[in-house]
């Protein structure tokens, strides 16, 4: 069969860090977040985000984040507010227990990283992080 493509390289240990965040979300209450509504939490910036952003950068159809935003509102996670910067317009904010689930997911991403820093060795990392920054030039519109 030959040796795994590129992609699916990339693609087995995402999918392990992701099945230990959501393990871990699931340890700490969070079960309902599915890998779709946790794409929207992800991507909410700071002040809040539009949902017109959310749905580019999540690469989902603006009915689709619509439809997991409200969701993730009638769960806690998140919270409509004005936008400052347009009086018509409204912006998707985490709510306390939406920061406690990100909060979470990160604390796990950081300590599966470190495992696999541990294992590969700061040098080794320091270089794919370096490749897979450099590709990132020409695969991610948000890069």
């Amino acid at each position: 069969m030959g040796e795994p493509n590129l992609g699916l390289l990339l693609f087995v240990p995402y999918r392990e860090m992701e099945r230990r965040v959501f393990a871990a979300l699931a340890a700490g209450g969070h079960a309902e977040l599915t890998p779709a509504k946790a794409r929207l939490v992800a991507r909410i910036g700071p002040g809040g985000t539009r949902l017109t952003d959310l749905a580019a950068q999540a690469q989902v159809t603006k009915q689709t984040a619509s439809s997991l935003a409200d969701q993730l509102i009638r769960a806690g996670y998140l919270e409509r507010a004005p936008d400052p910067t347009d009086g018509r317009a409204r912006l998707l904010r985490l709510t306390s227990t939406g920061r406690a689930a990100a909060d979470l997911a990160n604390r796990t991403a950081d300590k599966v990283q470190s495992e696999w820093i541990d294992h590969l060795g700061k040098r080794s990392v320091a270089d794919l992080r370096k490749t897979l920054t450099a590709l990132r030039e020409i695969t991610d519109p948000y890069a």
